[in-house]
């Protein structure tokens, strides 16, 4: 099995991929605020910013709508992040969404699904 963290890079530049397909532009990836939370794909679309948390799931398994498994510590860790990055890039004027990406792999790290869904 492939490690951990190149399974969880290649799920973050799927997601990348798709947005980009659907006309989002990439802003930044793995935004981390020292003691506070890290973003794992932000992107924007018109006016609006769109802060994607990336979830990777090994096919086959059974599992909940991954947005059920970003607990309230992480939403608010989240929120607290995207006030930091608003700020860093003045991003004022944009609305903000937050974005389940959910990645569906095989054992090998190959991708199968990737998908894109609100929380």
């Amino acid at each position: 099995m492939r490690q951990t963290k190149i399974i969880g890079n290649e799920a973050e530049d799927a997601v990348i991929r798709l947005m980009v397909s659907k006309g989002y532009h990439f802003l930044v990836r793995n935004f981390t605020v020292h003691n506070m939370g890290e973003l794992d794909v932000v992107m924007i679309k018109g006016r609006d910013l769109f802060v994607v948390e990336v979830k990777s799931r090994l096919e086959g398994t059974a599992y909940a709508d991954p947005a059920q498994s970003i607990t309230w510590k992480k939403r608010k860790r989240m929120i607290n992040t995207s006030k930091v990055l608003i700020n860093r890039f003045n991003l004022y004027d944009y609305n903000v969404h937050f974005l389940a990406g959910c990645v569906t792999h095989r054992r090998d790290g190959l991708i199968q699904n990737v998908e894109i869904i609100p929380f």
